[in-house]
């Protein structure tokens, strides 16, 4: 009986510290401060090992797009060379084909005049006595035809002596372009393997485009999409600026969000989309404010042919057009920022690269271009090639366009480029 009701007592206390081990085994262990503070120190420091890395790639890319872009412009300089040679080349020919088709104008003239006079010439060879007895005349009448003759025959001479000279003129300018030939081969030749190793060049680092890039030339491609569908340049240029200024506004506003939710990688990108929106980057690239002394290069090896301010069928030139060797290659005036490459009403190709300081460089008349819309290049850097055409032909020769505007509005670019060296 009194074990039955001590077990009675200690059933209570038994199902107390049941209930008690039950609750231990079913609740979690309390979380340990101290293994939670490392693993977010230790997420902390991935964190940043990750930023410090992707930063370190974005500088590494960065450096290499530079070597390349730099190595592109010295391979450019080398084809410069090439090109120069294939110009000279062919102005001689130029010149030679016209001074040939002047002797040949000059002999088919000289021939005319002479055509209707040559069965008298010939009949007064043969029978100089018999022509004037043939035709009765009164003695002071034959004797005047006689002086006339003589001076006819003298005038048949000289003209006959200035087409022998014509004809030299016009066999030796013929030579002349024979011997030519073979030196404008071999020109273009060089210019060809020169302009083959450039293009490798810019494949390759088309082939190197960074995800970072890929994404400005997405944003630049849209904008320069909204660009074409103006109907002027002037609208085109004013919607990029626009769009521009926009893109700037949606940066910041990204770099202040990721900031205030203290996301450091984000913000460092938004940070960069914002520079990039702000600024275009590259050497040579305008300050604002700054004012014509020859920072800009030549856009392409050639003479200028219209002048700024002359007239046109449309009115006074707003821009520069040069006269360049056949398949010549075209280089950016400045650096900057590609806002727009691709056709544009009646320019053809159009180029528009932004050059900082409210100042873009318009460039149009190319065959092909090299570059898109996002692109960052340097000044001097290749960007697209001219037509093809014939030396010696009378066709009408290709000329590159070259317009300078700040913000919008054209400006003289005569005193902005520097001399070509």
């Amino acid at each position: 009986m009194r074990a039955a009701v001590n077990t009675m007592r200690l059933l209570p206390l038994l199902a107390g510290a049941l209930i008690v081990f039950v609750s231990a085994v079913a609740a979690p262990p309390e979380p340990d401060p101290r293994r939670a503070l490392r693993d977010a120190e230790r997420a902390n420091t991935d964190q940043q090992a990750a930023h410090r890395d992707a930063v370190d790639r974005a500088a590494r890319a960065a450096a290499e797009a530079m070597r390349l872009a730099r190595e592109r412009i010295e391979a450019t300089a080398r084809l410069r060379q090439a090109e120069a040679a294939t110009a000279e080349a062919a102005a001689r020919i130029d010149a030679l084909a016209l001074r040939r088709r002047e002797a040949e104008q000059r002999v088919q003239t000289r021939a005319a005049a002479l055509q209707p006079l040559l069965p008298l010439i010939q009949r007064l060879s043969l029978y100089p006595a018999e022509t004037l007895l043939a035709v009765p005349a009164p003695p002071d009448e034959a004797l005047r035809g006689v002086l006339v003759l003589q001076g006819l025959a003298r005038q048949m001479e000289q003209e006959t002596e200035a087409l022998r000279r014509d004809q030299a003129e016009l066999d030796a300018a013929t030579a002349a372009l024979q011997q030519e030939a073979p030196r404008l081969a071999e020109a273009e030749a060089g210019q060809k393997t020169e302009a083959e190793e450039l293009d490798r060049e810019i494949a390759a680092a088309r082939n190197d485009q960074t995800a970072a890039e890929a994404a400005a030339a997405l944003a630049a491609s849209q904008a320069a999409l909204t660009a074409s569908r103006m109907e002027s340049l002037r609208s085109a240029l004013a919607s990029i600026e626009a769009q521009r200024k926009a893109d700037e506004v949606k940066a910041r506003e990204q770099v202040q969000r990721a900031e205030k939710e203290q996301h450091a990688a984000e913000a460092a990108e938004a940070r960069g989309r914002e520079a990039v929106a702000a600024h275009p980057s590259g050497v040579g690239t305008i300050a604002v404010g700054a004012g014509p002394h020859g920072q800009l290069q030549p856009p392409v090896i050639g003479v200028v042919v219209r002048g700024w301010g002359e007239q046109t069928d449309g009115g006074p030139a707003t821009g520069l057009s040069y006269h360049a060797p056949p398949g010549a290659r075209v280089t950016s005036p400045c650096g900057g920022r590609v806002v727009f490459a691709e056709p544009f009403r009646s320019y053809g190709l159009l180029l528009i690269v932004d050059c900082g300081g409210g100042y873009h460089i318009v460039l149009a008349g190319f065959d092909r271009l090299d570059v898109r819309p996002g692109q960052n290049v340097l000044a001097g850097e290749p960007v697209g090639t001219m037509p093809n055409w014939d030396p010696g032909s009378t066709a009408k020769r290709p000329a590159l366009y070259i317009e300078l505007r700040r913000d919008g509005t054209p400006v003289n670019p005569a005193p902005w480029l520097r001399p070509a060296s």
